[in-house]
């Protein structure tokens, strides 16, 4: 199997750095001509071209949601996070409710693609060496989704897990979005699977492990004390990785 990483992997790396190549270009042309839904667009054809290609390393990405979402309300997306390639679905999957990401900082500028959506998309880019710019870009951020009725998307781990096994959730990112945007509801997800695409390292990449995505029940964030909402959230995310 590790042999059959060892052709594969190259290929894949090589088609998806073309997609970012590609699609740098289309999302600034389609931002600087027809504007933020233009590249909005442009983002979600990204992403699908993301998931498909991960389909020559023998990763299909299959999603389940058996809730219906709440709409015209912001939703804070809550998921457990274990790679690269837990954004693509995410993104995709949850389009019809303009996902934005809290994201490090440092993914802001050198990536193809994802550095620029994060700088033009409405995301938050955090400093994690300064909490005093986090806390700013996150209360600007909380105050922009609301306006403009878009839905978050945060890893409260902080950091991913490279082997599958979750780490501690923090609630102040959330605790922040929540202050900002009292009639929204938290839509906790788990991944599973992703971790693998990266479990010799960087090199060769993991194949034939499939990526899901599970959504759970909506919770409102005015319907129990925060403290308990969090630790609700934490245990049915958690409960749910394999």
């Amino acid at each position: 199997m590790k042999l059959i990483s060892y052709i594969l992997s190259p290929i894949f790396i090589l088609v998806f750095f073309l997609l970012l190549v590609i699609f740098q270009c289309l999302q600034w042309l389609s931002m600087n001509i027809f504007g933020p839904k233009a590249h909005k667009v442009v983002v979600d054809v990204l992403n699908w071209f993301s998931i498909k290609s991960l389909l020559i390393l023998g990763i299909p990405v299959y999603f389940e949601n058996d809730y219906t979402l709440p709409e015209n309300t912001t939703l804070i997306f809550t998921a457990n996070h274990q790679s690269l390639f837990d954004i693509p679905p995410l993104i995709l999957f949850f389009r019809k409710y303009h996902p934005k990401f809290v994201s490090k900082i440092e993914l802001g500028k050198g990536i193809p693609s994802i550095s620029y959506n994060l700088r033009h998309g409405g995301a938050a880019l955090i400093d994690r060496k300064d909490p005093k710019q986090a806390l700013t870009a996150l209360a600007e951020f909380s105050k922009r989704i609301h306006k403009n009725n878009w839905s978050a998307v945060i890893f409260p781990e902080g950091t991913r897990s490279k082997t599958g096994k979750p780490k501690k959730f923090s609630t102040n990112g959330i605790k922040m979005i929540a202050k900002y945007n009292k009639e929204a509801y938290i839509v906790p997800v788990t991944i599973n699977n992703s971790w693998k695409v990266f479990k010799y390292g960087k090199f060769p990449l993991g194949i034939g492990s499939p990526i899901t995505i599970k959504t759970h029940e909506p919770i409102k964030i005015d319907s129990l004390p925060f403290d308990e909402l969090m630790a609700k959230v934490e245990t049915t995310i958690i409960s749910h990785i394999k």
